[in-house]
């Protein structure tokens, strides 16, 4: 008996034709999606968060049975290794895996009931630094309990909480930053920027600390540091970049990861945390001056609020016509200013190596265009997931 495969696909066995999905199981056309990990944290307004993390981009669904909720991701399989990290406080009280067919169910019991989630409360993650794929599942209890308990304290209830917002304008006194051939220095650039940036939000309605108001020197701790004591809801560190090659021009933004996402991304933190050197006393090991002991849970709340925020940076940049830096407009490296458990983001204003970018970083109508960008993003900043 003869057996050849038909350039369309077929499987010729005597006088039959069979096509190759007949014969071979469908999971051999696939490749697979592996569970990594699952976690639960509070984020601000008593909100619970459930991560989900994955190799690949979920294909998801989800429903609502009586306390629970139940997330049914296809393609994957129940991976009983994986054991949810659950914190305390939480409307989750446990976590299970069930398998049906190709789809795993991942079956979170609550404590109260939910309603069913917005779009707004969901959110997928690209892979970051050391996190792959996120599925970001944000709720609380039904809105009825909510309504009902606003009711009852409407006459007493508060004013609506002004968020805070952590304005740093990088180097200051005995460190220029970098300096343009026209002579413009980084440290001064920068902080024209964060004094406009503090008068807007501040007409906004949002709560501003500078981490400097003059020419300060500062250690990169004391920033972070800063953060914490002013219980910072989102944190923002200002600079002007440089690069050997004069012709690179564009705004550029980063968040804090242990793995760097490229070598430039490597390079550049090198250079922003080498700012300590200058320091009289010598260049000592910014670990151990923060004081803030943030557990593995806080690290990925954290990494997914500045990726948060600084994607919508991004693009708040673009729709203000600011020119970006080639590449990747979000990038991640570890930042020692951004070692804290307040979100935030390192933004490259621009190129002072660039001498066209150089005089625009100058321009107050052009600062004037970074902070309207700015304000935009953080206005569009989801503060109570």
């Amino acid at each position: 008996m003869t057996m050849k495969v038909s350039r369309r696909g077929f499987l010729q066995v005597g006088g039959f034709a069979f096509t190759v999905a007949m014969i071979l199981p469908r999971v051999a056309f696939a490749a697979r999606n592996s569970l990594r990990s699952i976690r639960t944290g509070i984020q601000p307004g008593g909100k619970t968060r459930l991560v989900i993390e994955s190799s690949a981009r979920p294909s998801y669904s989800l429903s609502y049975p009586e306390n629970q909720l139940v997330v049914d991701i296809a393609n994957m399989s129940a991976d009983s290794s994986v054991k949810p990290t659950l914190a305390s406080g939480t409307l989750v009280s446990a976590i299970t895996q069930t398998q049906s067919d190709d789809h795993l169910k991942i079956v979170a019991t609550l404590r109260k009931p939910i309603a069913k989630l917005e779009k707004s409360q969901i959110m997928l993650l690209e892979p970051n630094g050391d996190n792959d794929y996120r599925l970001v599942l944000d709720f609380s209890a039904t809105a009825a309990q909510k309504i009902a308990e606003s009711v009852k304290s409407a006459e007493t209830k508060a004013p609506p909480k002004k968020h805070v917002v952590i304005i740093d304008a990088g180097h200051g006194g005995k460190d220029p930053g970098c300096i343009g051939k026209g002579g413009t220095r980084e440290k001064d650039v920068v902080l024209s920027v964060a004094k406009r940036l503090r008068t807007k939000l501040d007409e906004a309605g949002f709560k501003t600390y500078m981490t400097r108001t003059n020419d300060t020197y500062l250690k990169l701790a004391q920033r972070a540091e800063f953060a914490e004591t002013h219980k910072g809801d989102l944190f923002i560190s200002l600079h002007a970049n440089a690069n050997p090659s004069r012709s690179v021009k564009g705004f550029s933004i980063y968040t804090l990861s242990e793995k760097a996402s490229d070598e430039e991304a490597k390079k550049l933190a090198e250079s922003e945390n080498a700012a300590d050197k200058i320091g009289v006393d010598g260049f000592t090991e910014f670990e151990k001056e923060i004081r803030a002991a943030l557990s593995s849970l806080q690290q990925h709340a954290v990494a997914e609020m500045s990726e948060e925020y600084a994607n919508g940076c991004a693009r708040a940049f673009r729709a203000n016509k600011v020119e970006a830096q080639p590449g990747p407009s979000v990038r991640h490296a570890p930042f020692a200013v951004l070692r804290s458990t307040v979100p935030g983001a390192l933004i490259e204003l621009g190129h002072l190596s660039n001498s066209t970018e150089e005089k625009l970083l100058k321009n107050a109508d052009h600062q004037n265009r970074l902070v309207a960008a700015i304000v935009r993003s953080i206005k569009n900043y989801n503060f109570d997931v």
